[in-house]
């Protein structure tokens, strides 16, 4: 069964196992996810149900939103609304609630977050470039270098540049959960997850896992 959450990461820290061996675990308060709406094939054009996370103040949700929720049978609001792909949604209903308690220790899943934004950067930061020499007599550094052969006369598309870093969607693939806290819905992930503190997480079951 495919299991998919919502949830907002909130920082790293390190656990023990049994045999004494440090684990770097990246924390994630999961859930619970409301589902609004199932979405098939024969009215969608494909299957998915939608979900909310993260309960909002009233005022910052417009009367249709909050007429959505209500529809779902839900008393709250919800910051986020996300969903979910799944090729049967039929082991889902609306308004039922999915928390950490679909996943167990030791299983694999991928995390996707929007990265931290880095602003504009140049092409070594960004792409890794090397450097120039750093002798005072050098005229080139930190420089791009050459853009183009003299044949063409113009920049192709897809030349690695200085540009906007960052703040983009990234997966994490592969990662193991540790530990799942029901109680207090956390989930604790081997490693690191992209994305800052504070920000929404997407934790899936991994698709290498089912190959």
């Amino acid at each position: 069964m495919s299991n998919a959450i919502l949830g907002i990461k909130k920082g790293m820290t390190q656990v023990f196992k049994d045999t004494g061996e440090v684990v770097p675990v990246t924390v994630i308060a999961a859930g619970p996810c409301i589902v609004l709406q199932k979405k098939t094939v024969e009215t969608d054009g494909y299957n998915a149900i939608q979900v909310g996370f993260y309960e909002a103040k009233p005022s910052r949700v417009n009367k249709p939103m909050k007429g959505h929720f209500a529809k779902a049978g839900s008393n709250k609001v919800f910051k986020y609304v996300q969903e979910f792909r799944f090729d049967n949604v039929d082991q889902y209903e609306v308004g039922q609630a999915i928390n950490v308690e679909a996943f167990n220790s030791g299983d694999k899943v991928d995390v996707s977050a929007k990265s931290k934004g880095k602003g504009f950067a140049g092409s070594i930061k960004r792409h890794n470039f090397g450097r120039g020499p750093s002798s005072h007599g050098s005229k080139y550094h930190r420089g791009t270098g050459s853009l183009s052969a003299k044949g063409p006369a113009r920049v192709f598309k897809g030349r690695k540049m200085p540009g906007r870093m960052g703040g983009e969607k990234v997966t994490a693939l592969n990662l193991e959960i540790v530990k799942v806290f029901p109680d207090e819905n956390l989930l604790l992930v081997k490693g690191a997850v992209p994305g800052p503190s504070k920000g929404l997480v997407f934790v899936k079951n991994s698709v290498k896992a089912k190959q």
